[in-house]
This record gives C-alpha cells, sequence and structure tokens, in this order.
C-alpha cells in the first residue's frame, strides 16, 4: 500500500517534467548542482570568521558525516532500485543504477541547513526551502521516489538536531569542537604567516 501510493505521488511529480516543461532548466540545476550551493555556502561561513560561524560550520560537517554514514548503513540492510529501473520515467539527469533509498542529495542539503537554521535561524529558512527544492527536483528529474527524499529529509534533520544538542548541552562534545577550530587556526595562521614571509623575500 505505501509503495504504490510513494509510486502514485512519484508519477504525479514526474509528469510535470511534460506539462510545467518550462521549469525543467530550474530543476535539473537544482537536482544535479544546488549542492555545490551549499558547499559554497559551509565556505562562507567559515572564512566570515566569526567563532560562532565556525562552530556552526563544524557541527554540520560532523553531522553531515553521521548522516551520510546513517545512509549507507542503511542502503547495506535495505536496497531499493532507482525510479528509472524498475519503472519508465522522464529522466532529465543521468544516475548510476545505484540505491535509491534514501536520498543522500536530501540528507546532506537537509543535515547542513537544519544545522545553519539551529545557529542562525533567518539564514536557516532559505537553506531550508534550498533543500526542499532540491529534494523536490530529485524526484521530479526521475531519480528518486518520495519516500527516499522524506527519508533523507527526517535523517539529516534528525541528525542536525542530535549534533546541535550535543554542542550545546555536553560540555566535553563543544570543548572537542573547540579543539578542532583551534589547531586549524593555529595551521591556518602558521601558513599565512609563511607565506607573508615569503613574499616579502
Amino acid at each position: 500500500m505505501l509503495t504504490h501510493l510513494d509510486y502514485t505521488a512519484f508519477q504525479w511529480v514526474n509528469h510535470l517534467a511534460i506539462t510545467d516543461h518550462f521549469m525543467n532548466p530550474f530543476m535539473v540545476f537544482l537536482a544535479d548542482k544546488a549542492e555545490y550551493l551549499f558547499f559554497a555556502g559551509i565556505l562562507f561561513y567559515w572564512f566570515f570568521h566569526k567563532e560562532q560561524n565556525r562552530k556552526m560550520v563544524a557541527t554540520a560537517c560532523i553531522a553531515a558525516c553521521l548522516a551520510l554514514a546513517t545512509n549507507m548503513i542503511i542502503g547495506d540492510f535495505y536496497y531499493r532500485s532507482r525510479p528509472f529501473v524498475s519503472h519508465h520515467v522522464i529522466m532529465l539527469i543521468s544516475h548510476a543504477k545505484n540505491a535509491s533509498f534514501p536520498s543522500d542529495h536530501a540528507t546532506a542539503a537537509f543535515v547542513i541547513a537544519m544545522t545553519i537554521w539551529l545557529w542562525k535561524k533567518r539564514d536557516g529558512w532559505i537553506w531550508l526551502i534550498l533543500a526542499a527544492g532540491i529534494g523536490i527536483s530529485r524526484i521530479w528529474t526521475g531519480v528518486h521516489y518520495p519516500l527516499d527524499v522524506i527519508a533523507g529529509m527526517v535523517i539529516g534533520i534528525v541528525t542536525a538536531v542530535v549534533v546541535y544538542l550535543l554542542t550545546v548541552r555536553w560540555g566535553k562534545f563543544n570543548q572537542f569542537i573547540g579543539v578542532l577550530i583551534n589547531v586549524y587556526e593555529k595551521l591556518e595562521s602558521k601558513i599565512f604567516n609563511t607565506t607573508l614571509i615569503k613574499n616579502e623575500k
């Protein structure tokens, strides 16, 4: 029953590629390239130097690693073929015939977006909307079922919340993140000073 509803929902969204084809270039961009906006955002927050920003980025990276590792474990126990493997679909992007459940793109987008929302509410809403767009686009372009995306979203959000709570409520975890940031900043300072000395020569 659930599988049937999932496929019905998939068909409805995927068919929009025909009825609303003017949206296809935007959906292809979201499905295939929008993840780079998250990478750029993470770099921006990291180098836009504020202590809270770097702590937010560190927690986002830790949460993303945990969430994607969770996906790998789930994929080992439950394998689901991609929609285009089992059905005739409107496929707008090329994709390997690997596991469909859960969606790594949705997981990665939502874990980062939710982490940003937990630290910076106003910025976070923008990233959450972008993450939702990525999730929808993965169905629209024919590479994921709705339940793949929903599962990825849930894993991403839950992992982000857990890591955030550990950071703000467990002193040792917070100190661990502080140590990681400190080590990086010392290396950054050393490299910068070495480069500066070489340029002066």
